[in-house]
């Protein structure tokens, strides 16, 4: 074993971590050996959010607050993988977590939050979660998150959809459901922008389905995270911010904040009171009904919504122009 490393034991074996005392946050000094820490001590929590999805590997190799990358293809240290189809129809080799042990492998490869897809190796090609993530624009904040997903909430219950929120760790909310996988990435995603439609109307355009950063004001819906091969920070990730995505329960929307949750407060809150997510495997809806929302939207001339720059053409997607130049081309 080479001087600057240790073995960790977690889930019965042992995982190298190299150069455990480098130090990742420089503001509060915490560092490599920190972060697996962090992981070991909610796994419970960590695994469930990530369990037997692939994940790419959003790597920090200066630490945070530097440039980071994504690697999709699972490295040759990694144990476990799974072969992928990816959204350009290319065919891959992705990670994935079976345990503990897998998150801390990719921590010694430079991850500090994980990132899953929203299908389990099981059944790539029918999603079992879909998520709304709420960002606000430059000029709102937490505080119009909140609002937005309280009207999340209230129309997932009433299609008897259970909603799970944390919060990003960053400046928005997160709201998991979890699903029956019987519905492919083209019908979640477009539930998920019925979703966001609706709570947008609700909310009489706080919030916003606006594709474009030029047209968008509030708190956008990113419907598109419900894509095949999108993924999210997933519940107890630690974010460049410093800070964890922190599970919370509806009692706790007017008064839960992100910037409390460092991994030292957020260690202290698990300790207490547990894994908030525990049950959530448990809870499985049905979008049946989401669907025939879908089918009202298109009713009322609301079809597709604009797809990420990098998935090719989707049959009814508007024009992939933004409409400042759409307007100059005109």
């Amino acid at each position: 074993m080479a001087k600057n490393e240790i073995m960790i034991e977690a889930a019965g074996r042992p995982v190298r971590l190299s150069s455990p005392d480098r130090v990742i946050f420089p503001d509060s000094g915490l560092t490599k050996l920190d972060i697996a820490e962090h992981y070991l001590a909610c796994a419970e929590g960590a695994v469930r959010g990530v369990l037997r999805r692939p994940t790419s590997l959003k790597r920090w190799p200066a630490g945070a607050g530097e440039d980071f990358f994504f690697t999709k293809r699972a490295p040759g240290t990694i144990t476990n993988s799974t072969a992928v189809r990816f959204a350009s129809a290319r065919p891959g080799k992705m990670p994935y977590v079976a345990d503990v042990a897998d998150i801390i492998e990719q921590v010694q490869l430079g991850v500090l939050d994980l990132n899953p897809w929203n299908a389990r190796i099981d059944d790539l090609d029918h999603p079992d979660e879909l998520r709304l993530d709420l960002d606000p624009t430059e000029e709102f904040g937490f505080d119009h998150c909140r609002r937005v997903a309280a009207e999340c909430r209230d129309l997932l219950a009433e299609h008897n959809l259970v909603a799970w929120p944390k919060t990003s760790g960053n400046r928005g909310i997160h709201v998991y459901v979890r699903l029956k996988p019987e519905w492919d990435y083209f019908e979640v995603r477009r539930a998920g922008l019925a979703l966001a439609r609706e709570v947008e109307r609700r909310t009489e355009q706080l919030a916003t389905t606006a594709w474009w950063k030029e047209e968008r004001s509030g708190v956008f819906i990113d419907y598109n995270q419900n894509a095949r091969d999108k993924t999210i920070a997933s519940a107890y990730s630690v974010r460049h911010t410093g800070f964890v995505s922190t599970p919370f329960t509806w009692d706790e929307l007017d008064s839960i904040e992100p910037s409390h949750w460092s991994i030292p407060a957020f260690q202290e809150r698990y300790a207490a009171i547990g894994d908030l997510t525990a049950g959530m495997d448990d809870v499985v809806g049905d979008l049946t009904s989401v669907m025939e929302m879908v089918r009202l939207d298109e009713e009322r001339g609301l079809g597709d919504a604009p797809w990420p720059p990098h998935y090719p053409k989707m049959p009814g997607e508007p024009p992939r122009v933004q409409p400042s130049k759409r307007k100059m081309d005109g």
